[in-house]
């Protein structure tokens, strides 16, 4: 190894004690000269012991406390305004990475060489693989849908066959270039934009680009990277440099939907997009907002709603957003499964009682309530899927009849229980409590309104 360039790592964090921890255990193992890197990380006021272990496990490391939750957006220009402030020849590049990734030792590496070798490349990102499924490409780099404001991601869930079954941990410290493992994959690539879950920035390039825009969280690190584009540089992704984060998959949009709606406008408004465009996008969002009203969510369609109202007042930052109802851990069904308001539940097929750790809590609150029936769907065209012991079944047709099976079930049932992943029109409407579930959490809603449709459908109408 020749490259030794000083270069700044950059690291925010809030409330993630376990996984900035692993990181930072992971950057300790990386192939490149200690002496030449500096740690800077910037706390936005974690409640969960963050800083104390930070300080304790790694006291020479940077720590910036910042006194409240300023986001992504804040915390990463944080750090850059510290970057900034330093001398102009102390640091070469600035390395820009999330809390909750692991970093495989050969990460840094591969992008500081991609940058040595090639002026014209500002931005080097790391390809992202699923840390839930390791073997799983997350993204490798992005581009933009400008027509929707949809992120394409490059090569999003091929599989790297030789991987399966093995850990992150495995395979942090093995070859890992997927131009060896990929059919038609180059050792690097020009894209639109690679997330700041791992980016590397030629700190002269950083200044000159500035600050993030403040959209608190989400499309910040896009819009930076377009920036940096129209100033005429490249921005590339390296097969070569790998880091493993978290999949999207399992995360259920809840209060992020407002700053993904907010955010997408304005970045596409400063980006070129014609008002022909920006009006396509709102109507976008509004018949999103009216898919919330139809499954029975209206708080995250007033989320939407509110996006279009601030991003045409101008109104960017956080927003102070409180939610009606509020998530809960899986295992507090239980208390649920136990109120003796309820006495008769339906369960979507679609929903995996094992996946979300519930059915333990199923089999015990059948054996202290005879008085409860709890039935389950079957697959659309009538195969029933076994969950738990004498499990009972309701037939579900397989064609357009099956919407008259959901007005036959109308009020027959306490409690409809949905995925988060996939819902259903019809069974929210079944004039029942809904209790959606995802593999973390659960959310008890009442059951959906007419009136809140109808004004749903009239603002998009009219738009």
């Amino acid at each position: 190894m020749t490259n030794t360039a000083k270069i700044l790592i950059i690291i925010v964090t809030w409330n993630k004690k376990k996984y900035v921890l692993d990181l930072l255990a992971a950057v300790n193992t990386l192939e490149y000269p200690k002496q030449a890197l500096d740690i800077l990380v910037i706390d936005n006021a974690s409640t969960d012991g963050t800083v104390d272990a930070i300080k304790q496990d790694y006291p020479d490391i940077n720590l910036i406390c910042n006194k409240e939750n300023i986001g992504g957006t804040g915390g990463f220009n944080t750090g850059l305004s510290w970057a900034f402030e330093q001398p102009l020849e102390k640091y070469k590049y600035l390395w820009l990475l999330d809390n909750d990734v692991l970093v495989h030792q050969r990460a840094l590496i591969e992008l500081v060489n991609l940058l040595e070798a090639k002026p014209d490349i500002a931005v080097a990102g790391s390809t992202m693989m699923q840390l839930d499924y390791p073997w799983r490409i997350n993204e490798m780099g992005a581009f933009i849908n400008r027509s929707n404001g949809l992120l394409v991601l490059n090569r999003h869930l091929e599989h790297i066959p030789a991987w399966q079954g093995r850990s992150a941990q495995e395979l942090l410290n093995i070859d890992i270039d997927l131009s060896k493992y990929l059919m038609h994959c180059s050792p690097y690539m020009d894209i639109e934009y690679v997330a700041a879950a791992s980016l590397l920035i030629r700190a002269d390039v950083a200044r000159e680009a500035g600050l993030w825009r403040d959209y608190f969280i989400h499309f910040d690190d896009v819009e930076w990277c377009l920036r940096i584009a129209k100033m005429g540089h490249r921005v590339v992704v390296s097969a070569k440099s790998l880091i493993w984060h978290l999949s999207a998959a399992a995360k259920v949009p809840t209060w992020v939907l407002y700053y993904d709606n907010r955010n997408i406008l304005d970045l596409l408004q400063k980006h070129g997009a014609d008002n022909a465009t920006l009006k396509r996008m709102q109507g976008y969002i509004l018949k999103k907002a009216l898919y919330y009203n139809l499954i029975g969510k209206p708080e995250l369609a007033q989320l939407h709603y509110d996006a279009l109202a601030d991003f045409k007042a101008g109104n960017f930052g956080k927003k102070d957003i409180k939610l009606p109802y509020q998530s809960q851990a899986n295992k507090e069904i239980i208390s649920i499964l136990l109120d003796p308001k309820i006495k008769r539940i339906l369960v979507s097929w679609t929903v995996n009682l094992q996946a979300t750790q519930l059915q333990e809590a199923f089999v015990q609150a059948i054996k202290q309530r005879p008085d409860l029936s709890i039935e389950f769907l079957t697959l659309p065209g009538g195969k029933p899927i076994f969950q738990i012991p004498n499990a009972k079944f309701v037939a579900m047709p397989n064609n357009f009849t099956r919407w008259k099976k959901y007005w036959q079930l109308r009020g027959n049932y306490d409690l409809v229980i949905q995925s988060d992943y996939e819902a259903s029109f019809g069974l929210s409407w079944l004039k029942a409590e809904i209790l959606y579930v995802n593999d973390e959490n659960i959310c008890r809603r009442p059951a959906p309104k007419f009136g809140d449709v109808w004004k749903a459908v009239m603002r998009w109408i009219r738009k």
